[in-house]
Parts: C-alpha cells; structure tokens; sequence
C-alpha cells in the first residue's frame, strides 16, 4: 500500500518536471517580450516595460515576415483543409482500386523526414523552372500538411453512423444535400482539427520553407538570420502573441465541444 502510494506520488512529481520543462521556454520567451533592453541582445534582464507592445510593427521586415507567415499559413489551411477532408471522405467511406497506394503515400509523407520532402520538393521546382518564393512555400506546405488533415478526417468518417445518411436518402435528399445536411457536420470536427493542425504545422515550418524560399522570408527564416546579430523584443511579443491566440483557439473548441456535449 505504502509502496503503491510513493509510486503514485512519484509519478506526479514527474509529470509536473516534464510540464515545467516544457512551459519554461514559453515562459522566458513571454517574460523577455516585457525586458526593458537598450542593446541589441535580448538575453539579459534590465527591466519591466510595455513599450515593446507598442512598437511592435516597428522592425519593417519582421512585420512582412510575420504577414508571410500568416498568410502562407491560413491558404495552407484553407487548401489543405478541402483538399485533405476529400480524401480522407474517399479513403473512410469508399473502398476503391488504389486505396492502399494512397493510405501508403499519406503514411510516408507523415514519416518523411523534412529534410527529405524539400529537398525533393526543391529539385521539382528547379527541375520544372519554377520561380522560388512566396508560391513554391504554399505548394510546399500544402504538400506536407495535406496527409494530416486526410489521416484526421479518414478516422472521423470510419465513426459514422451510416444509417443517418441513409435515412436522408430515404426522405429525398439528393447526394449534395446529404452531405451539406448531414455528412459534412458530422465530419466538420474532424475537418476543423486536421486544418487547425495544418495551419500550425505551416506557421512553424523551417526546413521545408528553408529550401523552398528563394527570396521570400517567412518568420521562423527571419528569427534564424537574426540570431547571427541579435534578436529584437519584438521578437518575443510576436510568439507570445502567436501562443496565446493559439490558447485562445484551442479554449474555445473545448468549450464549443463540451455543449455540443451537453446539448
């Protein structure tokens, strides 16, 4: 019994040291967007101030980075969204020649190595003479994100109840309204988690948009250039406000989520 009892303790204690070990960069990152610094290191503390806030849009190629950013990411989340929500329908619903070859290629992009994918990415774009930059980032993020939201939304449809869309057919649904009255909210969970993840996976892509760039600077591409000089605070208020719309987003899809529960 005592045994079980500092075992059990035990395993608490490890789970709060893994949770503040992956807090504490958030948390020195958030903490140094407030330092009052007059150089161009942000690594030690001099102060408590706000004036970061308020100059945040003040580093001209950070802001155009950063609207990269998120631009490049709401398209791929977009694109991927409707693109990867089809496939994942076919593969969950339909049994067809070339299912598995599919299922093996969503697999593989999963598992692929960054590295792997722009490289093999950046020898098409050369092989094919297209033009690096804002367009060849895109195709490349929605090339790695597709399988993410197909693998998501492929594991909601397996969990349909099948006989809800067959009693629309029943009452003289045609198959669009099936799927705009029925299907689709079913799946929409499924299809709203595999875009959020593809537009989280595209915010903080470094090596695929690394190789795949050409002269567009997105806002991982503009923090690593400046680690060589310094990194502004701006910096760190750009994450912070980055972290806390995500807290924000994933709050409220637990809360929606819940009263659909409760209803």
């Amino acid at each position: 019994m005592k045994g079980g009892l500092l075992r059990g303790r035990g395993l608490q204690i490890y789970t709060w040291l893994v949770i503040a070990w992956l807090v504490l960069p958030i948390a020195v990152m958030i903490l140094f967007g407030f330092n009052d610094t007059h150089g161009r290191y942000n690594t030690a503390w001099q102060g408590f101030t706000f004036k970061w806030y308020g100059k945040l849009f003040e580093i001209g190629d950070l802001t155009q980075a950063l609207v990269n950013s998120l631009l490049i990411a709401v398209l791929t989340m977009l694109i991927a969204g409707v693109l990867g929500s089809l496939i994942g329908l076919a593969l969950g619903r339909y049994r067809f020649r070339g299912s598995g070859a599919m299922n093996l290629v969503m697999f593989a992009a999963i598992s692929c190595a960054e590295i792997v994918m722009g490289a093999s990415l950046l020898s098409l774009f050369v092989t094919l003479a297209v033009p690096l930059g804002f367009w060849t980032i895109l195709i490349s993020h929605v090339m790695f994100s597709i399988s993410f939201v197909a693998v998501t939304v492929r594991a909601r449809v397996m969990t349909l109840d099948s006989s809800l869309e067959e009693a629309a057919r029943d009452l003289g649904a045609g198959p669009w309204t099936t799927f705009r009255l029925v299907t689709l909210p079913m799946i929409f969970p499924g299809v709203l988690a595999g875009s959020m993840l593809a537009f989280a996976l595209s915010i903080d892509d470094f090596v695929i948009t690394n190789f795949n760039s050409g002269g567009t600077m997105t806002f991982p591409l503009w923090i690593w250039g400046a680690t060589r000089v310094g990194l502004p605070p701006q910096v760190n208020v750009m994450g912070t406000l980055i972290f806390a719309a995500g807290v924000l987003i994933a709050v409220a899809n637990a809360l929606l989520a819940r009263r659909r529960a409760n209803a």
